[in-house]
């Protein structure tokens, strides 16, 4: 091990002692940015496949790990977590040719196993098993896509957490693999057009592919049976070199279309193009990337259905017609949120959100409207997608104390039936869930989620979990966790906060959330966290906070701005350099939400949250323990890294409470399999609980 680190035991496992953490060894590493000079004492972590850095991680782990494994419950709640999960999981079956395709997992399997049948009450065959195909059961099968008579399978697989996948072709006959191999997938799906499928590649990286610099996106046709070296470049930009290209194709195959976004360059829309079945050059549909965003729905006599957000920020369809170019209404922006639209059985299904609970309404290919779709409660519904012949649809809902649940609806008769529905352990009348709406500090109102189990006391000492998100135009919809159920049943609350700069209420509450006005993400987490407290759910020494990625961002500037509003932090593989986010793998893609450090009014802003940059000095910091993994390379491990150091050498004397870090092996962004999943969440409540003084029974 390096000289740099002095690896000392810990003083106790009770929450109250005094931590001693591993030496971390600073640099004089200055930059300056627009006149303001800012200090990177810990640059060096940024190389995580160092020597150095890897002797740093290992120091690391062993005193984290040394913290959780001495908790005396810790084993019980891995046990109860793995009761509650331990149960079949099935994903909505999906209909092609002659067989149904879904997804079941067993119970407690690392990954859930593809399997098809013929016909509903069809014997199940074995299609892939991908806990076969590595010893730890972290490799993934990412992609299964078939053409369009059925006879082939795009097969993608990620390994470790990877982003970055590998694709081969199944034969559906024989279901063995073909020789085909294409590597350096990434941002990507798979379309079929003929005997072969469009998809998107980078180069081959120079050296790590954590180290990979993400530029020249280019789309490729593979055709089935041939070297990936053959295939055919459909389009790359060497100009433009970050932007992202896509090729996806209509369902009948007559029209292929391309898309481009340069989120880059700060830009949150996209560009759309066409080809008909057989020309080579794309047609514009839209020719200039803008912030608006469009998406071709289904092909119609004369022209497309197209969603977009153009001078509509929640969303509408738009008929574009390719002999005029001219833009027809079709279904016109509603008060609330367009969430999804597809076609299936000559009809078009339509989700909305209202108050960020689903509706569902069918139209004819008028436009017209025929029907909304009764669903069990306020939750979260998903699917509605087939092809243009069929009969009947499959969806699923679910809510925080409901299951997910598969529904077949029935396109002539307008009826739902209960497909297939979860034998879970427990009683979901034994919980509720109420919303709230609280008062954000420039007086707008935001929702939250609040599940407990029936019969709680409001006496302001309930353990509660308070998780927010809050980016990337991404609503946090109610939906169901087994692993939440024990927490609940230990008296504890699970609140969720829908902030600002999600998509909960159409663009503009993203918008009021993003760049210049991200303060607003915290204010409204900062809220929801004293509305929490005020109604005695719960007070700040039984409050933790929990977000990750973008909520690991927020988890970090919000304990800043105010270490004294909970008793725990678990900031998940968070975005914590807001400086040098964009220098990082696909980090530049993020600058159209958070805007750049480049610009000298952005910079300020960033600067002024930086969960790396405005640690306190002398300040008792909650006990926080920062989660994240060696081969998350979308939020690369370093942003984790650094900010724990500058964590542990600005507060960890004046702090209490533990500041650690636990930093998975062979896992991403997030858990590669059940097991490390579980894991997690085992650590995270044990640690939880502990700091609160408090006993899983």
């Amino acid at each position: 091990m390096s000289k740099s680190f002095l690896v000392l035991a810990l003083l106790s496992a009770t929450a109250s002692a005094q931590m001693i953490y591993p030496t971390t060894r600073k640099v004089d590493h200055v930059d300056e940015y627009h006149g303001t000079k800012v200090a990177d004492a810990y640059r060096w972590l940024e190389d995580d496949r160092s020597a150095e850095t890897g002797a740093w991680v290992k120091a690391q782990n062993e005193v984290t790990f040394a913290y959780l494994n001495k908790i005396p419950f810790k084993g019980k709640i891995f046990s109860d977590l793995e009761k509650a999960y331990n149960y079949p999981k099935y994903s909505a079956p999906r209909k092609k040719g002659e067989y149904f395709y879904f997804y079941k997992n067993d119970g407690l399997q690392n990954q859930s196993v593809l399997y098809r049948q013929k016909g509903l009450n069809g014997t199940p065959e074995l299609v892939m098993d991908p806990n076969k195909l590595s010893a730890d059961g972290t490799t993934r099968l990412t992609v299964f896509n078939l053409s369009k008579n059925g006879n082939y399978a795009v097969c993608g697989f990620s390994k470790g957490g990877s982003d970055w996948q590998e694709y081969q072709i199944m034969d559906m006959k024989t279901l063995q693999m073909l020789s085909d191999k294409i590597e350096w997938v990434k941002v990507s799906g798979a379309s079929w057009q003929g005997d072969g499928f469009y998809y998107s590649r980078y180069p081959k990286p120079e050296g790590s592919a954590l180290a990979a610099k993400n530029e020249n996106h280019q789309v490729f046709y593979h055709k089935v049976g041939t070297a990936q070296a053959a295939d055919e470049l459909v389009y790359e930009d060497k100009v433009n070199l970050q932007r992202f290209h896509g090729v996806y194709v209509s369902e009948d195959e007559q029209f292929a279309f391309l898309n481009l976004s340069d989120r880059g360059k700060g830009k949150d829309g996209n560009a759309l193009f066409y080809r008909a079945k057989g020309q080579k050059e794309f047609t514009p549909i839209v020719s200039e990337i803008t912030n608006f965003s469009y998406s071709v729905v289904d092909n119609v006599a004369g022209g497309f259905l197209i969603n977009t957000n153009e001078n509509a920020p929640n969303e509408k369809v738009m008929l574009y017609e390719t002999a005029t170019k001219k833009w027809k209404p079709f279904l016109p922006e509603k008060p609330e949120p367009l969430t999804g639209v597809g076609t299936a059985g000559g009809k078009l299904f339509a989700l909305y959100s209202k108050d960020v609970t689903t509706r569902v309404y069918v139209y004819n290919m008028k436009g017209q409207l025929e029907n909304e779709v009764p669903l069990p409660g306020l939750g979260s519904a998903g699917g509605f997608g087939g092809e243009n012949d069929d009969k009947f649809v499959f969806y699923t809902y679910t809510s925080f104390n409901y299951p997910p649940t598969i529904f077949r609806y029935d396109i002539a008769t307008k009826k739902s039936t209960v497909f297939r529905e979860p034998e879970v352990s427990f009683k979901p009348t034994d919980y509720e869930t109420k919303q709230v709406f609280y008062t954000s500090k420039d007086g707008t109102k935001v929702p939250m989620f609040i599940t407990y189990k029936k019969g709680l006391k409001l006496d302001g000492t309930n353990p509660t979990v308070l998780y927010g998100y809050g980016g990337f135009n991404i609503s946090l919809t109610p939906s169901f966790s087994p692993t939440r159920m024990p927490f609940l049943d230990q008296g504890g609350v699970y609140a969720q906060a829908n902030l600002r700069g999600g998509s909960e209420y159409g663009e503009e509450w993203h918008k009021q959330g993003m760049k210049l006005k991200k303060q607003n993400v915290f204010d409204d987490f900062i809220a929801a966290a004293e509305f929490l407290i005020k109604e005695k759910y719960t007070s700040s020494a039984r409050l933790a906070l929990q977000g990750g990625s973008n909520g690991g961002l927020l988890v970090g500037a919000v304990i800043n701005q105010r270490p004294d509003l909970c008793k725990v932090a678990f900031p998940a593989v968070g975005v914590m350099d807001m400086l040098r986010f964009h220098k990082f793998t696909i980090g530049w893609n993020w600058i159209a939400d958070y805007g750049s450090s480049d610009n000298a009014e952005e910079f300020k802003a960033l600067y002024a949250y930086s969960p790396l940059h405005n640690i306190k000095t002398g300040v008792n910091y909650p006990a926080t323990l920062v989660t994240t993994a060696d081969h998350d390379d979308r939020v690369v491990p370093a942003h984790s890294f650094k900010y724990a150091a500058e964590l542990q050498e600005k507060a960890g004397k004046s702090s209490t409470n533990p500041l650690l870090i636990r930093v998975d092996v062979n896992s991403g962004h997030g858990a590669s399999n059940t097991k490390k999943a579980l894991e997690t969440t085992a650590d995270t409540y044990a640690f939880m609980f502990q700091n609160m003084g408090l006993t899983w029974k």
